[in-house]
This record gives structure tokens, sequence and C-alpha cells, in this order.
């Protein structure tokens, strides 16, 4: 194995971090005009870095937040994202490294848990993530589409130009506020990079107003078809504080001309655009993906700042190998959870914890993938009625 030291890096070297990334991703090192955009989202007091010798070999950083658990308050949370190793140099230890240094700092900065977006599915598990929110791929047949009678109404939809992105927008998000679990708070860089366009195509925002002001946005891209080909509507992103805020920009997005289609990816799995059709197969669900990869640490303040439902209580093991000061016996029922020296009757790693902890996966379904180990088997409906939320857990930031 490679030796190889790890350390912050300095505002010199987030260019070389940022172009290791993207090699890592078979992707071109990044353009002087995009670097100048870029530098507004790093934080090179969050920017790991790996080294052999003097050379930069790996990196990962993160962003300061806050994450929506169940019951509706919010925990200090880091969003992690651009972590890359050299091709020449994978498979020596550096990414476990990398990780196991940025987790361990973070819980020891006081955030809770962490999150991030993953490229490839099998290398988080490996570290305490786990998939704790999914969402779906909505492809809508523009021109067959139209909204029934019944469709919430009300309110206005007005275009803003580029300088919302940074303005009103932010102010509209913090205003609506979170509204199920998995609501990641978002840094100022984050809005600066939904404005900037994507190859083809040119951004445009449109302002929901209801009655009592601004509830809702959405940020869309237009590629035009030729030659037979289809001309897609992209919803880049898109809040809404009502049903009446959903359903009026749907509305307007199925009235932009010259459009096709429109795409929207990793939406709420129970978002409920389709049944505002008049015509339900103008609708379709083209896929369901992973969203957010949760990672637990600090594992007693993350059980304790979420609700649970009605159910008699039940003692789990957790256990977590790359932070054992979370492996603990926990006490969880309907007024809390605490550490306990109860036996355990489940026991589960962080990483089935993670899946569990927003919602959106049934801690009796994880069992029976053999995810949870069930030492009294009546100890399971009551963790699944405990675990239980009402709300399909999403984030809708991607990062």
């Amino acid at each position: 194995m490679t030796a190889h030291r790890l350390r912050l890096l300095d505002q010199s070297e987030l260019r070389a971090a940022q172009d290791l990334f993207l090699a890592a991703l078979h992707r071109p090192p990044i353009s002087d005009a995009d670097w100048t955009a870029a530098t507004t989202y790093y934080d090179n007091s969050r920017t790991l870095g790996a080294f052999e010798g003097d050379r930069l070999i790996g990196t990962a950083t993160s962003w300061a937040s806050r994450l929506a658990v169940p019951g509706g308050a919010t925990v200090p949370h880091a969003a992690i994202s651009r972590v890359g190793v050299r091709a020449d140099r994978t498979r020596r230890g550096v990414l476990s490294a990398l990780l196991r240094s940025q987790l361990t700092q973070l819980r020891e900065q006081g955030s809770v848990a962490a999150t991030l977006r993953a490229t490839e599915a099998v290398i988080y598990g490996r570290f305490g993530f786990g998939v704790a929110s999914r969402g779906r791929t909505l492809v809508v047949d523009r021109r067959r589409s139209a909204m029934h009678g019944h469709a919430p109404a009300g309110g206005e939809v007005r275009l803003v130009d580029t300088d919302a992105f940074t303005s009103v927008l932010p102010t509209v998000f913090e205003a609506v506020g979170p509204q199920r679990p998995g609501w990641i708070q978002r840094w100022s860089g984050w809005w600066y990079r939904l404005g900037r366009p994507e190859p083809g195509e040119t951004k445009v925002a449109a302002v929901h107003t209801g009655p009592h002001g601004d509830d809702g946005f959405v940020v869309y891209g237009v590629r035009r078809g030729g030659h037979g080909e289809k001309s897609v509507l992209t919803v880049r992103d898109l809040v809404a504080g009502s049903p009446q805020a959903l359903a009026g920009l749907w509305r307007f997005l199925l009235r932009v001309d010259l459009v096709d289609e429109v795409v929207a990816e990793l939406r709420p799995l129970d978002e409920p655009v389709d049944l505002m059709l008049a015509d339900r197969r103008a609708g379709e669900v083209r896929a369901v993906h992973d969203e957010t990869w949760l990672r637990l640490l600090h594992v007693p303040d993350a059980l304790a700042a979420r609700t649970y439902g009605e159910a008699n209580p039940v003692v789990v093991e957790v256990a977590d190998a790359l932070l054992p000061a979370n492996h603990g016996h926990y006490r969880i029922g309907p007024d809390g959870a605490e550490p306990t020296d109860e036996p355990a009757q489940l026991a589960l790693d962080v990483t089935a914890l993670a899946a569990a902890y927003l919602g959106d996966v049934a801690p009796s379904t994880l069992a029976a993938a053999g995810l949870v180990q069930v030492a009294d088997p009546a100890a399971l409906p009551n963790a699944d009625r405990l675990f239980a939320t009402g709300q399909v857990p999403w984030s809708g930031t991607y990062f």
C-alpha cells in the first residue's frame, strides 16, 4: 500500500482538486471561466487532500448545512461531494483514509449527520452511508397534457431574470422551509451554481405567488429538437410550498410552447403531478433512483432529534466500525430515544439505520433483506410503527 498523508488544502490548491475530481469522472480539466464560477462553491477550510510526496492523489470536500429529520427539527449536517482519487492510485487505501478522516472531523466539529449523492452505489455503504431517500423521473407528453378541473388553483406565475438565482429564489426557498424529512439547507455557492447554464440550453426561472406572497419556483431549460427529434423541457429545480403552488408551476410548464416533453428527475415518489392530469397516461414514471445517501455521525444525537410513532419501545443495538463511539444499545419509544443497558431486541449496523432513519424503509423490510438481526420477533412491528413518518423523505437538493 502506498504511503500518503492527508491535510486541508489551501486556496491555491483547490483548482488542482477540482481537476482531479473531474478526471475521476472522466471529464476534462475545468476551464478558466468555469473555475471562476466554481470558486464560489468551494470551501478550502473543509477540503481535504491526500498527498503522495508533493503530488495530490485524492480529495474530498463538504459544506456546512442542516438536515430536516422526522418531526420537523433540523440538525447540523455536512453535504459531502467532490470525492475522487487519481486513477493510478485507486485501491490503495486513499479513499478509505480520506473518508475516515473527513467523517471523524465532521463529527468532532458537531455535525450530527452527513449526506452525499453517489456516482457509484457500491462504494459508500462501506463507510456507513445508507440510501435514505429516493426520487422518480416523471416524463409528461406536453401535447397530451392538461390538468383536470379539480386540480388545485390560485396564484400567479411570473418569469424572473438571472439575478433572481442568488436573490429571489433563496428567499422563497427559506420561506417555504423544510416540508419533508431529508430537506437540507442550501449554501450560497449552491445557488450560484444553479444559475450556471447547462450545455446547449439557457436556464429560465419562474416564481409562483400565492395569497400570502411568493411560495414556490421552478428552474428549467429547453433543448430544441431537430430532424425529427423531440424538444425537451427539463426541470432543474422545483420548490412548492403548497398544492396550489405545485399545480400552478406545473400548469405553467405544460403551457410552454415549442416543447414536446417535460422531464422532471428525482422528484418525490408521492408527488401527485400525474394525478392532476386529465389523461393519466400523459405522464409516465421512467425511473426511480437513490437520492440521499445518509451517514449518521452522532447516533445518540440523531436518534434523539427525531420523533417516533406510537408503539411499544424497542431496544436496538447499533454497530459502527468506522466511528466506534456510536456503537451501543438504544431504547427507542414514543417519548424519544436514549442509550440503555437493556438487552437488544433488534441489531443493525449504522448503514441500515440510515436507511430507516428518515422513514424510507421499514425495519421489517430491512430484516427481510438480512440487514436487521431479530432477537425478538415481536419488536419488528413495533419498530415499524416507531420509525414510520407519514411523509415520504426527499431532499430535492442535488450537489
